[in-house]
Formats: structure tokens, sequence, C-alpha cells
């Protein structure tokens, strides 16, 4: 797409509105550590939800507006696609969100949708809600195809050309990042602003800014955490690996696309290694291979990942977005369809509800843009118009975030007087 229909997104007259008041929000205190510049850091865990992730860009690119830069990452699915891309393409003092909207309005989102061209189309049909039986005789006409699909290869689509556009993406940045290594490197204390400093001058033990990338292991049932978990799956050379491969293993939406797989597991047929012990906590033989689906399947939501232990003062807050609506109602699970749905999305939210019920605090901490109301998580086909109201709701809920959150009265929480 050309260079005009990226700057739709910004032209947009609400959108323009609200920068407008993120500006002034410049001044008001979100964090204790801070730069020179005046920029003030966060941790920021995003949600997974598909092509919903648009929305998390316009969540980013207001409180890049307002002066808030990210430090320490996490994220599932499509928050994972952000997690990366926003760790690198520069170092952590670097505005992120305007490149990454423009490589997004760029890119034909449907070309991601890289199965067979016929099935790409029946799947479209449905996506877009065409009744069951005015598709039946298409859905005949091509079972054998959709068996071979799935049977056979686990998934509609390969997943190919998200890969490529993500490592294009990262290598064609400022940074050039091409491998996990180079991605480790960006991220350590060597690169931090020299004025990074704590607002009341406690010394700051930052050595790295952390990235943790959700997936999950079905072959060793084993949830996943890139690229520390690394070293499992390509040994001593994960280092040369490119990380848009941790990130195709976060986004494998299970029957969507095929399974993302590692062969040539270090150690395969041999009982599992202490290492495999201390991060998976797996103990039996090691695969030859491992496919991976969409970590939202256990964890779409990874708040829990940055957690301090009560009574321990924060120097800055863990922000959250979410992209769903979850448990505001009951569901009426009378058909296979519900069924399943309901089942799905119990696996996909419950663990991180869990933790959001035993650490009350963090809600104070999280946006809920709740895109899934209105927008289908998995229309890779979404129009233009619809993309850029997508990103305008993640605009907006974060405006409203940011002018009603209040660190001083977090920290007093987090530390009972």
């Amino acid at each position: 797409m050309s260079e005009k229909s990226y700057l739709q997104y910004l032209e947009q007259p609400e959108f323009r509105e609200i920068l407008q008041k993120a500006r002034q929000l410049r001044s008001k205190v979100f964090s204790d550590i801070l730069d020179g510049e005046g920029n003030q850091y966060v941790d920021l865990v995003q949600e997974g939800g598909g092509v919903l992730g648009i929305a998390l860009v316009g969540y980013t690119y207001v409180l890049e507006e307002a002066g808030i830069r990210f430090f320490h990452l996490a994220g599932t699915s499509a928050g994972a696609i952000n997690t990366l891309v926003m760790a690198g393409i520069g170092t952590i003092d670097k505005r992120k969100s305007e490149e990454i909207l423009q490589a997004l309005a760029a890119q034909n989102l449907f070309d991601f949708v890289d199965g067979d061209p016929v099935l790409k189309k029946l799947l479209q049909r449905v996506i877009d809600g065409t009744p069951l039986k005015k598709i039946k005789w298409s859905l005949l006409w091509n079972l054998r195809k959709l068996k071979s699909a799935i049977l056979d290869h686990l998934g509609l689509n390969p997943g190919n050309q998200f890969e490529t556009w993500l490592e294009t993406l990262l290598e064609n940045s400022a940074a050039g990042i091409k491998t996990i290594g180079e991605l480790l490197e960006l991220r350590q204390k060597d690169h931090f602003p020299a004025s990074l400093h704590h607002r009341h001058g406690i010394a700051l033990n930052y050595t790295e800014a952390n990235m943790h990338i959700i997936t999950a292991d079905i072959t060793t049932q084993t949830k996943v955490q890139f690229p520390k978990f690394a070293p499992l799956y390509w040994g001593e050379n994960f280092r040369e690996i490119s990380p848009a491969q941790m990130v195709r293993a976060s986004m494998s939406v299970p029957f969507f696309f095929i399974p993302f797989e590692i062969t040539g597991i270090p150690g395969a047929g041999g009982p599992a290694t202490p290492l495999w012990h201390q991060l998976a906590g797996y103990k039996g033989t090691i695969p030859p291979a491992v496919k991976f689906v969409d970590g939202g399947m256990i964890s779409n939501f990874p708040i829990n990942v940055f957690h301090n232990q009560p009574g321990v003062l924060p120097n800055k807050p863990t922000f959250g977005v979410k992209l769903s609506v979850y448990r505001e109602q009951f569901t009426d699970v009378d058909d296979i369809g519900s069924f399943i749905g309901s089942m799905v999305s119990t696996m996909r939210h419950d663990g991180d509800i869990e933790f959001l019920i035993n650490n009350p605090d963090f809600n104070q901490l999280i946006c809920y843009i709740d895109a899934d109301k209105d927008f289908n998580w998995l229309n890779f086909n979404m129009p233009e118009e619809k993309k850029q109201k997508l990103f305008l709701l993640g605009a907006q809920k974060a405006l409203d975030f940011l002018e009603t959150f209040n660190w001083e009265a977090y920290k007093k929480i987090r530390v009972p007087a």
C-alpha cells in the first residue's frame, strides 16, 4: 500500500485530537525510571488476538506520544509480534510505533493466509459469516483438500509469508537485527541511554531489558518463554537463529496455521538434561522434533512474567493491554461450535485470570481495549477503513487509561503503610 494509506491512520480527526491530549500528559508521573529527555519507562505485556493486534499499535503510539518508553516486554501471538518488533528495531529509548504502523499499512495482511488459494477464499467466506447453507457445496467439493490440510499438515496455512515479512522488517530497521544473538545484544545495558536514572536518586541495577515471547510446545506439553528457552530447542547455536522463528511459534493458531516445528533437537533420544528439568520441568526422553502452537492456548496475556513480590516497592509499573472481552457474561453451550469455542476460551484465559484474582492490584495497570466486540480476530482480509478504526480504538483506550492512572496511589497499594 502507499504512503497515503499509512497517513490515513494518523490523519483521522479523532486520532489527531487524541495525540494533542496525550502530549499534554508528558509532565504527568507514570514511573520512577526516566532518562535525560524526560521519557518515563514502564514494562509492557500485550495480549494475543490475531489481526486485533493493530489496536496494540494504536495503544503504544499514544503512550510514546505521552513520553512513555518500554523497558521489559512480553506478549503472546499478536502481542508477541508487537513485542519482538518493539524490542528489535531500536534501543529502548527510541519511539517504535510509527515505524511499525508504516510496515503494517504497507502490508496486505491477507497475504499471511498463504495456504491453498481455493481454501483461502472458502475460509474467508466462513470468517465473513456466510451461512453454511450457502457454502455447503463448496465445502463438500473441497473436502479432500480440507482433509489433507488438516489431517496431513495439521493446519491450513504454512505461515511462511508472515515469517519472511517479520524477518525483513527487523533486518531493514535501523538496528538491522538478523539473529537472536543480535537481538539480545541490543537489549543489554550498554545500549541503555546514559542518562537513565531513578527520579529519587536510587541506584539502578538493570543489566538488560528482558523480553518474553510465549508459545506452547505441544510435544513435551511445555509453556515456553522465548528467548529464555531457546537453548533447549536450538542448542548452543540458538544465537544464530532468526528471532522471527520465536514469534512464528507463538502465533500458530491451531488449524488456521500449520504448527511451527523445530527439528534436530539437541540430545534427541537421550534423557532430559538438567536444563530441561530446570526450565521446562520435563523429565522424559528428549524428542527429535518439537511442534508449537499459539501460546494463547495456555497464556494469552502473560501479565505474571514481570511480577514483583508483594510488599516490594516497584521502580516502574507493568502496564498490560488486553484485546478481548472475556467472562462479562455466561456462554450458552448448546451446540458443537459453542462447546469447542468455550473450551478454547477457558484454556486461553483461565491461568491469566487466576493470577489477576490473586494479585488484584494489577487491575489498575491494565488497559482493556475489548476489540473483539466489533472486530473478527481472524479476518486478515479486513477492509482498510476497519483497520484504521481498530487502530483508533487502541489509541482512544490508551488515552483513557493514561488519564486515570495514578502512579503514587498504585505504589501505596503495593506497599501498604
